[in-house]
């Protein structure tokens, strides 16, 4: 299929961009280039497959152990693959002080040989991993901020930044088609890559989610483990037409936040991994710096909401690296919703009986 001219790529957006700041040195816009072919490389991979012989997990062969990651998870072949592609696509260009990515205990120093930059790349470069083998999409996340000057080696502390600090954000989503959905402070754009000629061409421009929303997705198998307020917020959108919303709801979960957050995009909803008692060395599931944090600058971006419950995640002040944080995003009245029934005194005495002990995700004494 011919390039159609009336089509703007992603090169093109990004220079557009720059134009609006006459002393940019366009460094940005290389390190967002080289951003985007590493989730190229990438979504070439996954798109082969059980074919491209990458899938399974890392490390297994005949009699050792599967490699186990710095958050103690099963290591895929392409969370290594896609970790890789993130690192040697992007240290060479002389934009980045540092790195650091999920899959990595420590921050990843720029070899001496190559030049440094003012940025810091933080990345989740394969969310969803779990459904690679089912062929369920899944994706890249990742978040661009500034670097400290005069930094030449980076330590943890320098990547400890609010949400609020970010330069850039976005992901990845390899399915059907593979799209790039970006931030950059003024909006959120989606670009599908022409797979005939290897660019990300925009095809969703100025996304926006809708403020309400009667979609909410929710691994309701950890419901004993919940706080109140979510109970709360659940059993109201399962009560339908007959209970205090007055509007029946729908429930999605597709164990892949990359591919969650796309949808809302798209269509509105919402999204909770909220803070749970399940491990309480581990209150939250998802990441801060790699994921709830990109995550929410393109929902806030796009007009919805994203929340811990108790306050805005962009307000979060980091305290490691691998800090992990429970996470509320979407359409903006229903997570103004749940943090309304966060803020609220809790009571056990609720006058609908649906709302007491005996709720829908209640166990029994």
């Amino acid at each position: 299929m011919p390039l159609n001219p009336h089509r703007t790529t992603l090169t093109q957006f990004l220079i557009e961009e720059r134009r609006r700041f006459p002393d940019a040195s366009g460094d940005f816009n290389s390190l967002i280039l080289n951003v985007a072919l590493a989730c190229k490389s990438i979504a070439r991979a996954v798109a082969f497959g059980a074919l491209g012989g990458v899938l399974g997990n890392a490390g297994a062969s005949a009699g050792s152990a599967p490699s186990i990651n710095v958050q103690g998870e099963t290591q895929k072949q392409l969370d290594v693959m896609s970790n890789e592609a993130f690192l040697h696509i992007t240290e060479w260009g002389g934009q980045l002080a540092g790195m650091a990515s999920e899959e990595m205990e420590d921050p990843y120093q720029i070899p001496q040989h190559f030049p440094k930059g003012k940025y810091l790349l933080v990345f989740d470069p394969l969310d969803g991993s779990s459904n690679i083998d089912v062929n369920v999409a899944v994706g890249s996340i990742f978040s661009v901020l500034r670097a400290p000057e005069g930094v030449d080696t980076v330590c943890e502390k320098d990547f400890l930044q609010t949400g609020t600090q970010q330069v850039a954000a976005g992901y990845a989503i390899y399915g059907p088609a593979t799209m790039l959905v970006l931030t950059v402070g003024t909006g959120v754009n989606g670009f599908t890559l022409d797979p005939n000629l290897g660019e990300f061409i925009l095809t969703h421009p100025g996304l926006q989610i809708p403020p309400d929303t009667n979609e909410f997705a929710i691994n309701s198998s950890n419901s004993r483990f919940w706080e109140e307020p979510i109970k709360r917020y659940v059993d109201e959108c399962l009560a339908g037409k007959s209970g205090a919303r007055d509007k029946d709801f729908n429930m999605r979960w597709i164990a892949s936040m990359v591919a969650e957050a796309h949808r809302i995009l798209m269509r509105g909803g919402v999204f909770m991994y909220p803070r749970d008692s399940k491990d309480p060395n581990k209150p939250g599931r998802l990441r801060l710096l790699y994921e709830a944090n990109p995550i929410a600058f393109l929902i806030e971006q796009a007009g919805g909401k994203a929340s811990t419950g108790r306050q805005a995640i962009s307000g979060v002040q980091p305290s490691s690296l691998h800090q992990r944080i429970g996470v509320i995003f979407g359409s903006r009245n229903e997570v103004e919703r749940i943090e309304h029934y966060h803020l609220a005194p809790q009571a056990n005495d609720l006058p609908n009986p649906l709302f007491n002990e005996r709720s829908l995700f209640r166990v029994a004494n």
